[in-house]
């Protein structure tokens, strides 16, 4: 596809999304039958700097000992040798790589587009090498573009593409990540999100949902991932005040429902802040997420 073409698909595919995700329109549902078989279950993870422990190997047995199954490093590609061997005597695995890029993808500065791309393709490189479902990318932060939505569009779409078959070939996928707008304007919704992946049509491409963002930005958490469908590659768990789940009121029920009904198979990671004593709060908000999972009924 010529770049021309797919900088219309793009933008054809954001400016239809947010009509789309008003209406309820389920833009990203198809089937995972082709994924996996029989019943989806709850794969929990963690951001690494969440679990407590004096290094890797002490984290990775308190995860184990709570019922985690997977954890989320830090994009710093020199760590990939030590973190693999801590992994070799652990049941746990790497659910996602969140982000350690310099620079912006959307940046109206040539450099900063330039560091963005080139950092991104050597985590890639890490993150396929660690089996990570894929790099948490955020196209652009508010600080962080200067241009018109339009000119930031036709950057991303000359440049995701490139990106995307990178990570395809290392076996991995860029995490596109829907934001608040009081972080980012570009994506925000999971809708949005989800027609971006289609116009793309990129296995390298894919997103990720998270529940803190979607509770400023979505109409309903259920609907919002029927939205995302099979392009939802990962999920940030973290309550209303952007804590540990079961520390506030925030429920997961209703979100828990639409993966349930999407199929969704990969990690549902914790990526939020702890209130108390991280060895008595963390196994306390494991306890309730797997209780709101079985209340949630697709």
């Amino acid at each position: 596809m010529s770049v021309n073409r797919r900088e219309f698909f793009i933008q054809t595919a954001v400016a239809g999304a947010a009509v789309a995700a008003g209406a309820g329109a389920m833009v990203g549902s198809r089937a995972r039958a082709a994924e996996g078989e029989g019943e989806v279950v709850l794969k929990l993870s963690s951001q690494e700097g969440i679990i407590p422990g004096r290094d890797l190997k002490e984290k990775l047995a308190n995860m184990e000992k709570w019922g985690f199954e997977g954890i989320e490093f830090w994009g710093d590609a020199n760590r990939t040798k030590q973190i693999r061997e801590a992994l070799a005597g652990s049941k746990i695995k790497v659910s996602a790589i969140c982000a350690g890029y310099g620079g912006c993808l959307m940046s109206e500065d040539e450099s900063k587009r330039k560091q963005a791309f080139d950092d991104i393709k050597k985590i890639l490189v890490m993150a396929g090498e660690l089996k990570s479902t894929g790099l948490i990318v955020v196209p652009a932060f508010n600080n962080q573009m200067k241009l018109s939505f339009l000119e930031g569009q036709k950057l991303l779409a000359q440049q995701l593409p490139e990106l995307g078959d990178w990570a395809a070939k290392n076996g991995t996928r860029i995490l596109l990540e829907p934001l608040n707008k009081g972080e980012a304007m570009f994506l925000r919704q999971l809708a949005v999100a989800a027609c971006l992946c289609r116009a793309l049509d990129n296995p390298g491409i894919a997103m990720m949902g998270d529940f803190y963002h979607m509770n400023l930005e979505e109409k309903d958490d259920y609907h919002a991932f029927l939205d995302a469908g099979t392009y939802l590659h990962h999920v940030h768990l973290a309550s209303r005040e952007r804590n540990l789940p079961g520390q506030d009121d925030r429920s997961f029920v209703n979100g828990f429902r639409g993966l349930k009904k999407i199929g969704y198979r990969d990690y549902c990671s914790l990526e939020c802040g702890v209130k108390g004593d991280k060895m008595v709060e963390i196994p306390k908000a494991v306890e309730f997420l797997r209780r709101q999972w079985e209340e949630a009924k697709p």
